[in-house]
């Protein structure tokens, strides 16, 4: 008794499956990364100055859910406008922020971004 042993037959390797899944993760990384949106702040180390004693300085204390400027209460969206209205000495604004335990990045990079709106004004943030 003969016994035929043959192992089963495989069909060629089709290359354009391969190539249509590549296609599509491509596309999919396109798509989804033309969506995000990207912000950028701009960050400075702080050393000593010579011009600090020609700025008006003002300081804010940035916590989880409140703000102050010079110890006054102020409202994030409206931060930019108040320190408009503070009398300028010399060649602007230098704000010193000082973020309390519970404030996040995300909204120190939110006051930033207020903060910006600001013309002639140096940002320093505090330990």
């Amino acid at each position: 008794m003969a016994l035929k042993l043959q192992g089963a037959r495989r069909g060629r390797l089709s290359m354009t499956s391969l190539i249509d899944v590549i296609f599509l993760l491509l596309l999919f990384f396109m798509l989804t990364s033309t969506f995000s949106k990207f912000g950028e702040i701009e960050l400075m180390a702080a050393g000593r100055g010579a011009d600090a004693a020609e700025r008006q300085m003002l300081f804010i204390k940035l916590g989880e859910d409140s703000l102050t400027l010079n110890a006054q209460p102020a409202d994030l969206s409206r931060i930019a406008d108040l320190i408009r209205l503070q009398p300028q000495a010399g060649d602007g604004h230098l704000v010193l922020i000082s973020p309390g335990k519970g404030a996040s990045s995300q909204r120190l990079v939110d006051l930033l971004s207020q903060l910006r709106q600001v013309a002639d004004l140096q940002a320093v943030v505090l330990g």
